[in-house]
């Protein structure tokens, strides 16, 4: 990106927080990282990545490039699967991947990112809680036997990709059973930046209300994702619950246009669009809201203050891309792993860009051992 961007504001922590640092005239030095200093709560999936005959997704009349959710027709899929074909684990699920590439981003000091989650009591539990490991995040599951660890399917043919998502456990995270523990609220009080994906609105708005409580009343940093556009219809209800608490908004075009049609904005334009949702209630009134809607290739939009700026996004050669699917996942990751050193809002910008654009050239969320990002 070019360098003569406008410089955005810092988004500021608590009164305390600012004490505790110290500011340096440079605006790109870091604030001092400790582990659990970022927070994730979301549905932690096993991302199960294999290379697959056309027979394989006639079998389960799967189209080569599509995501669905699964259903009854699919149960013997996964294992059928890890038996048949050579296959990748990966720790997978919206939120759990922007965590993980937060911290690829960040590399040191480990743990920077905690991951909240419901898993089964099974292998794929096993394998996925060794994977988040690998990734240096510190990821506290909440374990449950009744149903199995929620999985996602990458069948691959060619460069196509059919994704079947099985939330399973994903489902059943209950506040009072893990959230509320005294151990694992502490870490949620350790954190300084919290981030949800929309999805978990599906799963436990309890959950969501309390962690966002917690932000507002310390004036800490609560981020929150649009996700999908049937989020924004079908559990509008909830989104607008959580809403009031959002300091910083993540979505892409699609759901912003979702969103604006549901809150009867009426009109069309992404950075109006972006106006009037930075200036819905706010309950924390120290700061005020950041939202940030990406495109595809076409710039991002940030509205912070009052302003909205747009970031050019770099274009990357079509016979690059090798998968857009953690595209989104990746961007929030890189933002989230700049916004938690304090960085100015451009910086974070820019290092999502950055994240977006490795991603994207990898099979799956996955990315080389070490950014060269400078």
């Amino acid at each position: 990106m070019a360098s003569d961007e406008p410089t955005a504001k810092k988004p500021k922590l608590s009164e305390k927080e600012e004490k505790e640092s110290t500011e340096c005239p440079d605006e790109t030095a870091a604030a001092k990282l400790s582990p659990n200093s970022l927070f994730g709560m979301g549905n932690p999936l096993l991302d199960i990545c294999a290379v697959v005959d056309k027979d394989f997704l006639d079998k389960y009349a799967l189209k080569p490039n599509d995501q669905i959710l699964a259903d009854d027709s699919h149960k013997a899929l996964f294992e059928e699967l890890a038996k048949k074909f050579n296959v990748e684990y990966h720790a997978g699920g919206a939120t759990q991947n922007s965590i993980k590439i937060a911290q690829w981003m960040i590399q040191e000091p480990h743990n920077v990112g905690t991951f909240f989650g419901c898993i089964g009591k099974d292998k794929f539990g096993q394998i996925l809680k060794q994977k988040a490991e690998e990734a240096h995040i510190d990821a506290h599951y909440y374990e449950q036997d009744e149903e199995p660890t929620g999985t996602c399917a990458a069948c691959i043919t060619g460069d196509n990709r059919s994704l079947v998502a099985h939330l399973a456990a994903a489902n059943c995270y209950k506040k009072e059973k893990h959230l509320d523990l005294e151990e694992n609220w502490m870490l949620v009080e350790k954190a300084k930046v919290y981030y949800i994906a929309g999805f978990f609105l599906t799963v436990s708005l309890e959950s969501i209300l309390k962690v966002a409580k917690h932000a507002s009343e310390n004036n800490k940093l609560f981020c929150l994702n649009l996700s999908a556009p049937f989020i924004c219809q079908f559990f509008k209800d909830n989104l607008m619950q959580v809403m009031p608490y959002v300091d910083l908004l993540f979505g892409n075009e699609t759901e912003a246009s979702a969103f604006a049609k549901e809150q009867d904005f009426e009109t069309k334009d992404i950075k109006e669009i972006a106006k009037k949702t930075q200036a819905l209630p706010k309950v924390n009134k120290k700061r005020q809201r950041i939202v940030v809607f990406t495109q595809g290739n076409d710039d991002t939009v940030l509205a912070s203050g009052d302003k909205t700026e747009t970031f050019p996004v770099e274009k990357v050669d079509p016979k690059d891309i090798v998968d857009t699917n953690g595209a989104g996942d990746a961007f929030v990751g890189g933002f989230l792993s700049e916004l938690v050193q304090e960085k100015s809002l451009d910086l974070c910008v820019r290092a999502g860009h950055y994240a977006g654009h490795v991603i994207i050239k990898q099979s799956g969320c996955t990315f080389p051992e070490k950014p060269d990002y400078k």
